[in-house]
């Protein structure tokens, strides 16, 4: 059969349908829409792969749509005066990002540079078009709303911690959530989060040596691992426990 025929073939068009219906229930703001809903999604949906470290967006250019993570990791990154990079937020399967280009008719730049963290799937929506859908599919403009206001709850949630807490309490509170976000199995041991000591000190808002005086008490507790770019929590329900436990 060549690939006329099997453009032609209803079956394999219905299964083509089933596929793509299928990745997008993956994405938080999809999974629960109706079919005629999501219908609409699939025409317009364009879908890229990425390898580990590419660039998807900079912060220096307009953003053109909106992003969502089928599968890998991105972080998000801003730079400072002296050019160090400081990671904003992380993405992983499911999230959205560049969504702050909505709703507004500025040109300004994306305000962060997105770089894939591992391999992965990224698919994009152009901004006109999801405009239009989420004026015309009311329930569609609720998830997205709804998932705007989860994301900027978290993100308070975050500057509160790196405002109030010590070096102790930040990193553990960190690494509980990175450890939901990349914990996609619901599973209790060996959750690896992909970022160096040096990254995730970024994320914290400290040093990397305040960081690793943190790691190393934690490691002689079993509670976590460094492998090779790559932070594991050997103990979820241990770690969970700890802040209990010191204050």
């Amino acid at each position: 059969m060549n690939r006329i025929d099997c453009l032609n073939d209803p079956h394999i068009a219905v299964y083509q349908e089933a596929k793509t219906a299928d990745l997008l229930r993956k994405i938080v703001i999809f999974k629960d829409l109706s079919q005629k809903s999501l219908q609409v999604i699939e025409k317009r949906i364009q879908t890229f792969v990425f390898k580990k470290g590419k660039q998807i967006i900079a912060e220096d250019e307009a953003a053109r749509g909106v992003y969502f993570v089928h599968s890998g990791a991105v972080k998000l990154t801003k730079q400072d005066e002296n050019g160090n990079e400081i990671i904003v937020c992380m993405k992983q399967k499911g999230d959205i990002f560049a969504e702050a280009c909505l709703f507004t008719q500025k040109t300004e730049c994306y305000p962060a540079t997105a770089t894939m963290l591992e391999d992965g799937e990224i698919l994009f929506l152009d901004k006109l078009e999801l405009e239009r859908d989420l004026y015309n599919y009311p329930e569609l403009s609720m998830q997205m709303i709804s998932y705007m206001s989860d994301t900027l709850r978290e993100m308070t949630s975050q500057l509160r911690d790196v405002a109030l807490l010590d070096v102790y309490a930040k990193t553990v509170k960190t690494l509980e959530r990175l450890g939901n976000k990349f914990n996609t199995g619901q599973n209790r041991w060996n959750i690896e989060i992909p970022l160096t000591v040096q990254e995730f000190a970024t994320v914290v808002g400290t040093t990397r040596e305040s960081v690793s005086r943190v790691f190393s008490k934690l490691k002689k507790e079993g509670m976590i691992d460094l492998k090779a770019r790559k932070i594991v929590i050997l103990d979820w329900c241990g770690l969970c426990t700890l802040l209990h436990r010191e204050y």
